[in-house]
């Protein structure tokens, strides 16, 4: 996306210039209610400011429900809201006062779309207001975005909004017990989930991160704005930028099963090992280490004597043509990878980085015992008399051993697996 197109997308996003005329409102400050609200002198005026879309007063029938608190008026708490978790706005003493060292953003457009997209997973509380039945998606509304983001790369960047409903509300329900729910709470419950993320999704479309391409069936698209920025997130390069192809190869296998990447040279290893738990296939359930004579890398922990990873780059670990380390995960099974940096090659105009370009054969179950018990699993399967292949077939979920073929591979699975990686990063940490 070119820098042209970048500001062009920025300046029409409807969120950010809401959040941008509320900071420069608040000015040197603005005093709040005792409940920590904007007055209500305050919140009419900023309703037609903002063009919020909140009804002050609105009239039922023949009756006027007033409002009586800013709080009651959702659309202006989300700018609110999202103004001090981009950092341009806190409370302090009573007080809506602006955080000085952030105004420079009022003059950044893109800087300020990034900062807001970044803060968005913290805005459940304003957009999911508690009531009589409140949505799963409030207490949960980072997972249930990543959710929804997630959908959206697995659809091959499009999905329709019902499927994300059905999978958002899937993915929080299992969270809690709702055996006991009767049929009613279950339908009320799942009611305000779906209407908390149609909340959340026009929030997003108003920054331009998402676009829906039909109103009538809602099928939601990632714009290449957010694309854009996700990519950032995970070392993106600019044309020309040193892009490394490396091979991962895990050992112990025979015949060998590997995955040829590029990825962006400078990228971090904590974000490197999501790429590699992708194009490989596993579901990062559990531990895993980058191996190195300079040391083990890996998520800082008191109890193991790791460099942090994110404070690593590839470059650190392979800074040469030929060059090679260890990735070990699961360290019980103990998959051991090699990962060898084949060649840096210049990033290309419209590249898609990480990418997987070549790979053989299916990622082993999890936790099916290292490369020992792989080989026996195979065997198992294959031999419908031998003594452990129906449990086998139920521990994997498959009805017959031929529908586990290890010799399958496709990197168009593996594209879409690294999407998903990509995409559902909304956080910069």
């Amino acid at each position: 996306m070119s820098e042209e197109g970048v500001a062009a997308a920025v300046a029409s996003a409807r969120a950010l210039r809401q959040v941008a005329a509320l900071t420069r409102w608040v000015g040197a400050g603005r005093k709040l209610t005792q409940t920590g609200q904007l007055t209500m002198a305050d919140a009419r005026h900023l309703v037609a400011l903002l063009e919020t879309g909140d009804a002050i007063d609105p009239v039922i029938g023949d009756r006027v429900f007033r409002t009586r608190s800013s709080a009651d008026l959702t659309g202006l708490a989300v700018v609110v809201a999202w103004a001090k978790a981009a950092g341009l706005l806190r409370i302090v003493r009573g007080r809506l006062v602006p955080v000085k060292k952030n105004q420079r953003l009022l003059d950044q457009p893109t800087a300020l779309w990034d900062a807001m997209f970044s803060a968005f997973d913290q805005l459940g509380p304003s957009i999911c207001p508690s009531g009589w039945f409140t949505s799963l998606l409030r207490e949960d509304f980072a997972d249930g975005i990543a959710v929804l983001l997630a959908s959206i790369a697995e659809g091959g960047g499009a999905v329709d909004v019902d499927k994300v409903q059905e999978r958002v509300w899937s993915t929080l329900a299992a969270r809690y017990h709702l055996d006991d729910a009767t049929d009613e709470q279950l339908r009320s419950l799942r009611k305000v989930t779906a209407r908390d993320l149609r909340r959340a999704v026009d929030e997003l479309v108003a920054l331009g991160a998402l676009a829906e391409d039909d109103a009538d069936n809602g099928r939601l698209r990632l714009t290449p704005l957010a694309d854009r920025t996700l990519r950032t997130r995970h070392g993106a390069v600019t044309p020309g930028d040193p892009v490394a192809q490396i091979k991962v190869t895990l050992m112990d296998t025979d015949p060998p099963v590997w995955r040829r990447l590029l990825v962006p040279a400078a990228i971090r290893l904590d974000r490197l090992d999501r790429v590699i738990q992708a194009a490989m296939g596993w579901t990062n359930s559990h531990l895993h280490l980058f191996i190195h004579p300079t040391g083990h890398y890996g998520t800082p922990d008191p109890e193991l004597p790791l460099h942090d990873e994110r404070k690593a780059t590839l470059r650190d670990l392979a800074g040469r043509v030929g060059d090679a380390f260890g990735y070990e995960y699961d360290l019980g099974d103990g998959w051991e990878h090699e990962v060898m940096l084949e060649k840096l090659v210049p990033a290309e105009p419209g590249g898609r980085y990480p990418a997987c370009l070549d790979g053989e054969r299916a990622c082993p179950p999890e936790d099916c015992g290292g490369t020992s018990g792989y080989e026996q699993l195979i065997d198992t399967l294959a031999d419908p008399n031998h003594p452990d292949h129906h449990d086998m077939l139920q521990w994997l979920g498959i009805e017959k051993g031929a529908d586990f073929d290890p010799a399958h591979f496709d990197p168009a699975d593996a594209d879409r697996r690294l999407d998903t990686v990509v995409h559902t990063a909304t956080r910069t940490g």
